[in-house]
């Protein structure tokens, strides 16, 4: 058959939800049925990819729509894959949510642990950080989350001085967290690969996404540059939603 440039596209187009093999689904190519975060938190036995709750192009020119694309379409869908690959060999662990898989680490099975805390980890972490960014965002917080870094910190301007350092300094993959502690201060984090601070009893009230996928096609190695970008498209009502959830 002649593919020509319009047969190449519709083809291209209808690829969208079908899942790739190989190497690409460890690295996150594959793409599963999205449905909101809300289903996502109320696990009912099968963890599902949340949609966008914008367009891919919506957070640019601090993100660009290629990058949104890769990182949602194929980055997290394959941590949903993986992690119901996972749970499916333990019909017992199918009705609890992501959420509670992480916080009780030593609970899972010793053969899935290292899946699920991967896994579950970057699927919970990036449902977080969908809803915390929105188009024309930014700017310095509201509410009571301002309120709490300014308390915290001194003022916002410190608090985002540590919270880059932080990614900056973060050697290979990871993140960079806002986070509750348990005797209920605020504190600056950052996590290896795709561990969430549930794993060691905090909250993470609003992260960034400091591996190479979530930057590299718009700022390479600038991970620094990235970082300031992103500050521009922060979601402060839905930050000051998770800080309340956290207290």
């Amino acid at each position: 058959m002649i593919l020509n440039r319009r047969n190449f596209l519709v083809l291209a187009g209808s690829s969208i939800g079908a899942v790739t093999l190989g190497a690409c689904l460890a690295s996150g190519d594959n793409i599963t049925t999205a449905e909101s975060e809300t289903n996502v938190a109320q696990n009912t036995g099968v963890f599902t990819l949340p949609p966008l709750p914008y367009s891919y192009d919506a957070l640019e020119p601090h993100i660009d729509a290629r990058t949104m694309q890769f990182h949602h379409d194929k980055h997290h869908a394959a941590y949903v894959k993986n992690l119901n690959d996972a749970i499916a060999k333990y019909p017992n662990l199918k009705g609890q949510t992501v959420e509670q898989l992480l916080r009780n680490m030593d609970n899972i099975p010793q053969d899935i642990r290292t899946t699920v805390r991967n896994n579950g980890g970057g699927h919970y972490n990036h449902s977080m950080f969908w809803r915390i960014m929105k188009p024309n965002g930014g700017g310095e917080p509201t509410g009571e989350i301002a309120t709490a870094i300014n308390k915290a910190f001194g003022n916002f301007a410190e608090f985002k001085r540590l919270f880059n350092q932080s990614g900056s300094r973060r050697f290979g993959s990871g993140w960079v967290w806002l986070v509750r502690n348990p005797d209920g201060k605020l504190g600056v984090m950052s996590t290896a690969n795709q561990d969430s601070p549930l794993m060691e009893g905090k909250f993470p009230i609003m992260g960034n996404d400091v591996w190479e996928h979530a930057y590299y096609l718009k700022y390479q190695n600038r991970r620094a540059d990235y970082l300031d970008a992103w500050w521009n498209t922060l979601n402060w009502d839905e930050i000051n939603k998770r800080f309340t959830a956290a207290t």
